[in-house]
């Protein structure tokens, strides 16, 4: 906890005041449970006609800031920056998003998941055996071509993924000395382009070809012929949309923010920030508020913290934090609310600043409250709008403007039909979403069914890909539409694919970043690298962004 929380405990008309520098839920639980066990004891006493004594306890969290903030200090000032921008006006820039459900294992097994502090290991471990690797763009010859691609893991040499419970046999990175937590060095890493052909060939791999070409063994039939790579197929040579997209099973190369949500577990919180500091120099963690909120009133009494984890290459220049206030039920112990982040990317030819701004959130989670989420949405495009009026300067270029999270809605649920017409999507735009209620044909559903976590399709991210590829497999484990209550559930319609649940959105604005800069999707990726370690399949989402070299100053 950053700072100290302040406990005000009155007994019997004399009072003391604690500092306490780790307020954790247990203490807060424990205190809450002392003063309701005190009222009805001196209830007890007025109903006898005894005088009772005062008893209070109040927690106030007014000297805590509401999040973490860890910075790890760069080896050279240009790892923490952008130079596309100044030196061709244009850069790249890649985000994600991922649910990983790092509740106290009391909870967590709730949702078929446990082993909360292994599995937090696991994750950033496998986060940045993706990330880490190098950027490789494919260019697609053929006259109908639609341009870069960037590869799934499969056209990549794959090395031994740690599995669920073996993350012990990884070997431990290089520890920098002079670090005083210690500092894991990450090599460099580049981008390649590779050229493909279009047609299968029967052509026999050179060695140097080999290291850029698809070398599963389904990618390869019985008499030898090649297939064109998994990345092209995923994302279909024959599209009909304006998205690239792909299912992959490593998260995308040089992810440059990483948003999780439900790391309510600080334990496991600290563990992701140690393995991933080293890939991520700015990280925020343990966000939100705890105990009575607002202070003093035990109308709202927060357990949990907003789950909410922020990882960033760039630094951070400016951070905002809001709690729901509007939350229900379980949800109400969980301070679940908005962070909104502006980063800095470096300069432009014309040596201006430039910045991105960064939202992430997690919504309401019961199922036929909609009218909760639509609440949280609007307070979400407020805060979003009040964050950036405060902290924009004149003399800066926005280069982009992202939104994602867990909305715990989807886009072909009866049940979410009021969310799924909120004007939020007037203002940002969803590349999954053909429109309210109808999603475009090749997106995948990100909610998979608890019961089958650790079936034999879904339990590694090669098994999972796979079965996300096939329509046939996928509606076995990925949660299905919601009806409306009392109604029949008529899904899919007639001609149209089986897509499921997708709850976890990665969305973008245009219309809020500078007005020289057009912005153009690279990818769409549906993720399985976490397989067996989480309930949702993570997000990427890839933009290019273009400066006009002849703006005006």
């Amino acid at each position: 906890m950053d700072g100290q929380a302040q406990v005000v405990v009155s007994v019997f008309e004399k009072q003391d005041v604690w500092l306490v520098n780790q307020p954790t839920p247990e203490l807060l639980f424990h205190l809450h449970h002392l003063l309701m066990k005190e009222r009805e004891r001196e209830r007890g006493k007025e109903r006898r006609g005894v005088r009772g004594n005062t008893f209070t306890i109040t927690i106030t969290g007014a000297c805590r800031r509401p999040f973490y903030y860890h910075k790890e200090a760069p080896s050279s000032p240009e790892q923490e920056t952008h130079k596309g921008f100044a030196l061709e006006g244009k850069a790249s820039f890649g985000f994600a998003t991922a649910n990983l459900c790092l509740l106290p294992d009391s909870l967590a097994r709730f949702n078929n998941l446990g082993h909360t502090q292994h599995r937090a290991t696991a994750i950033a471990q496998r986060i940045v055996e993706g990330v880490r690797r190098p950027h490789i763009r494919i260019f697609v010859d053929s006259p109908s071509s639609c341009g870069t691609r960037s590869p799934s893991s499969t056209t990549l040499p794959i090395t031994n993924s740690s599995t669920y419970g073996a993350t012990d046999r990884q070997a431990p990175a290089p520890v920098n000395p002079h670090s005083e937590e210690g500092h894991t060095s990450v090599p460099k890493s580049d981008n390649h382009v590779v050229c493909v052909p279009c047609d299968d060939t029967e052509k026999p791999l050179t060695e140097s070809s080999l290291l850029n070409s698809n070398q599963n063994s389904n990618q390869q039939d019985q008499t030898g012929h090649r297939s064109a790579p998994r990345a092209l197929l995923s994302q279909g040579l024959l599209q009909q949309d304006d998205v690239p997209w792909e299912v992959s099973s490593m998260f995308p190369a040089n992810v440059d923010i990483l948003c999780l949500e439900e790391v309510f577990d600080k334990r496991a919180a600290q563990k992701l920030t140690k393995v991933l500091r080293p890939m991520y120099g700015h990280i925020l963690y343990d966000i939100g508020v705890y105990a009575c909120q607002p202070p003093c009133r035990c109308t709202a009494f927060k357990f949990f913290n907003s789950g909410l984890f922020l990882a960033s290459r760039f630094p951070v220049l400016d951070a905002q934090y809001h709690w729901f206030p509007n939350s229900r039920g379980e949800d109400a112990l969980a301070a679940k609310g908005l962070l909104s982040a502006k980063v800095l990317i470096g300069q432009n030819k014309k040596q201006k600043q430039v910045v991105g701004y960064f939202n992430c959130t997690h919504l309401h989670a019961p199922e036929g409250e909609g009218e909760v989420r639509c609440e949280q949405l609007n307070m979400v495009t407020k805060w979003i709008g009040d964050f950036q009026a405060a902290s924009r300067e004149p003399d800066e270029e926005v280069v982009f403007d992202v939104l994602c999270g867990d909305f715990n809605f989807d886009n072909c649920s009866p049940d979410d039909t009021l969310e799924q017409n909120h004007c939020l999507f007037e203002e940002y735009r969803d590349p999954c979403r053909a429109g309210p209620g109808k999603e475009k044909p090749w997106v995948i559903g990100t909610l998979l069914e608890q019961p089958t976590l650790y079936e034999d399709d879904v339990n590694t991210p090669e098994n999972l890909q796979r079965t996300l590829e096939s329509e046939a497999l996928r509606k076995q484990y990925i949660s299905p539409p919601v009806p409306t209550e009392g109604c029949a559930l008529v899904y899919p319609e007639t001609g149209q694919p089986w897509v499921g649940r997708r709850i976890d959105y990665m969305l973008y604005r245009e219309s809020s970043i500078s007005e020289h800069c057009r912005t153009e999707i690279e990818e769409v990726t549906f993720i399985t690298q976490l397989a067996g370690l989480t309930d949702h399949i993570p997000v990427g989402l890839r933009l290019n962004v273009i400066m006009d070299p002849d703006c005006d100053d």
